[in-house]
């Protein structure tokens, strides 16, 4: 219902994700709140209302606690999903559970 207000609060306080790409080598990524999965050749983070998905070789996190991360390592492919609002969530597995059908 307020998605316009949130989305301009997220603009006016800068809490939406911003990425600075260096080469293959570099990746810095603004306001990650969340490491979901990480190994060498797959990460995957939570940034704002992105998922980002990271893959290559020797990837290596650092500097997490400065309200940002850096990726080093060979980036081959980022991809970066929405992530849907708690509300629409609530929703829809409360659907699920009635057996309704969601569109």
């Amino acid at each position: 219902m307020f998605e316009w207000l949130s989305e301009l609060a997220r603009e006016k306080l800068y809490l939406n994700t911003g990425m600075h790409i260096s080469g293959n080598s570099e990746l810095i990524i603004d306001n990650c709140r969340r490491i979901e999965e990480c190994n060498e050749v797959y990460m995957r983070l939570v940034s704002g209302g992105l998922t980002v998905d990271i893959r290559g070789n020797g990837l290596r996190a650092y500097d997490f606690s400065t309200g940002g991360l850096v990726i080093r390592g060979c980036i081959e492919q980022i991809g970066l999903t929405e992530r849907r609002s708690r509300r629409e969530n609530e929703t829809t597995s409360e659907n699920k559970r009635q057996g309704e059908k969601t569109v």
